[in-house]
């Protein structure tokens, strides 16, 4: 059965943190490297992902065309315009297609039951690129930036300003998994989906609302911001007036806690949700945080293939150890079996 990485939900806690642990793991690998440098281990030889694009794309596509090609595999990109689904064709015949053809799929949607529909068809991995429902990819890079810059995500507590968007739904996901309160400060009329806030704080996540942004960043480590108009809203002159007030201004930067940081996942439009005092201040993490975007979703890729192990087990250092039949020898060093696979079992220490 194929493992596909729709949303964060239904992902173990465990599993999430063995893929931060192996994305922060395999950037320092690469220190030095050319960026078109293939990873010493290659896990990925011989695998291709296809790339669906309903929206438009800079980051999304650039890090998952990169990625693939540094874990040894490569990708195709398709535009859905381009392809009979575009032309008609359903959702459900287009992933049984693609599953003859590609090892796995990334789609950025315009409606995420379309990807739902499509993981459930198909026959290899899916992976959600965004959707109107959600971004987990985006989330998982922002948590290994926060992480690199020496946060720590247990107890931590984490402001999202603006509009309450598929974005803002993929940290209410993350709250309970890594143990960070979330603070959301919208005007009325944009506030997060009510189903994921219920479901977080009956996971013993702390979800707060604010009406008021000041309130809402008030004593966050880390505030976050995303534009106010997003791809396929019709009502930019409204939604602009009417967030207006949510700006991440230097002022609003200066009510949360001292040294807090300023993450988006752009792109940014200065003057709007954010002021360029904030964004391009030295508090402003973006740029490390689209990078990892290519981190991240290498770590995702790698996850969707491992397959479950059915034993736990430690190798001292510079001992062997066969992990799963897909995977080469290698040198290993404090080995935990990978991605929660039994207990717990959070990660691998390959060099």
């Amino acid at each position: 059965m194929a493992k596909h990485f729709l949303d964060l939900w239904p992902v173990p806690a465990g599993e999430l943190r063995a893929i931060l642990d192996n994305a922060k793991s395999r950037k320092a690998a690469r220190k030095g490297l050319p960026k078109g440098t293939v990873d010493s281990d290659a896990p990925l030889a011989g695998r291709t992902l296809a790339m669906l694009f309903e929206k438009s794309s800079t980051r999304t596509r650039v890090s998952f065309d990169m990625g693939i090609r540094q874990l040894g595999g490569s990708s195709i990109v398709l535009q859905a315009g381009d392809m009979q689904l575009g032309r008609g064709e359903t959702v459900e015949d287009t992933a049984k297609v693609l599953s003859r053809y590609v090892d796995a799929v990334m789609i950025r949607a315009n409606r995420h039951e379309d990807v739902v529909a499509f993981a459930e068809a198909a026959s290899i991995p899916v992976i959600n690129g965004l959707t109107d429902k959600s971004h987990p990819c985006q989330i998982m890079a922002d948590l290994q930036t926060l992480e690199e810059h020496g946060l720590e995500l247990k107890g931590a507590r984490i402001a999202w300003v603006g509009d309450g968007n598929n974005v803002v739904s993929s940290f209410i996901h993350a709250a309970p998994k890594f143990g960070f309160s979330l603070a959301i400060g919208t005007p009325a009329g944009y506030e997060p989906n009510g189903a994921d806030v219920e479901r977080a704080r009956g996971e013993q996540g702390r979800i707060d609302l604010y009406s008021d942004p000041a309130e809402a960043v008030a004593g966050a480590d880390v505030v976050v911001a995303d534009t106010f108009v997003s791809m396929g809203d019709k009502d930019a002159d409204k939604r602009l007036a009417e967030l207006s007030a949510f700006k991440v201004s230097e002022d609003l930067m200066g009510k949360a806690n001292g040294g807090a940081k300023f993450l988006h996942c752009l792109p940014a439009h200065r003057g709007e949700e954010v002021d360029a005092g904030v964004i391009d201040g030295e508090q402003s993490l973006v740029f490390d945080e689209a990078e990892n975007r290519l981190h991240a979703q290498k770590a995702v890729l790698e996850w969707c293939f491992r397959r479950g192990l059915g034993v736990c087990g430690r190798a001292a250092p510079g001992s062997f150890l066969l992990l799963d039949p897909s995977l080469r020898w290698g040198r290993v060093t404090s080995v935990t079996l990978p991605f929660g696979t039994l207990g717990s079992c959070v990660g691998s220490g390959f060099q």
